[in-house]
C-alpha cells in the first residue's frame, strides 16, 4: 500500500510491503492557493478567550516548597499550623503516572497550605509554606 504523509512541511511518499517500509519519494508542501471570494463575507466576533484560573497567592511567612515538576496532587498530608520535621512527607505529586513524595526540606510550622488535593500544578508553583 502506498502512503502519502505530510510532516513538517515535507510530505514523503510511502510505500508499505510485508511488514516494511521504503520511502518512494520526497518533495516540499504546498498549500492549495486560496479561492477569489465574489463578495466580502462579514467577519462574525469571535469568542473571548477564557481566563486561565488564577494561581494561588502565597500569603504565609515561610519557606516556600515548590513543584518539582508539572503534575496533579494526590494527596496532601499537613494542615497549616502543623509543626514538622525535616523529611516530613507534605504531599504527593502525581507525574508521568509515577508518583513523588514532597518532603519537608526544613523542620518548621506549616503556615500555608497552597495546593489542594486534585489540583494541577507546573513546576516551580508553591505547594506548602514552612515557617
Amino acid at each position: 500500500m502506498k502512503y502519502k504523509v505530510t510532516l513538517n512541511g515535507r510530505t514523503y511518499e510511502v510505500e508499505v510491503e510485508a511488514g516494511q517500509a521504503m520511502l518512494l519519494a520526497e518533495y516540499e508542501a504546498v498549500a492549495p492557493a486560496a479561492p477569489v471570494a465574489a463578495a466580502p463575507v462579514a467577519a462574525t466576533p469571535a469568542a473571548a478567550p477564557a481566563a486561565a484560573p488564577a494561581a494561588p497567592v502565597v500569603t504565609g511567612a515561610g519557606e516556600s516548597v515548590s513543584a518539582p515538576m508539572p503534575g496533579t496532587i494526590l494527596k496532601v498530608n499537613v494542615t497549616a499550623g502543623q509543626a514538622v520535621k525535616e523529611g516530613d512527607l507534605l504531599c504527593v505529586l502525581e507525574a508521568m503516572k509515577m508518583e513523588n513524595e514532597i518532603l519537608a526540606p526544613k523542620a518548621g510550622t506549616v503556615t500555608q497550605v497552597v495546593a489542594a488535593k486534585g489540583a494541577s500544578v507546573n513546576t516551580g508553583d508553591a505547594l506548602v509554606v514552612i515557617g
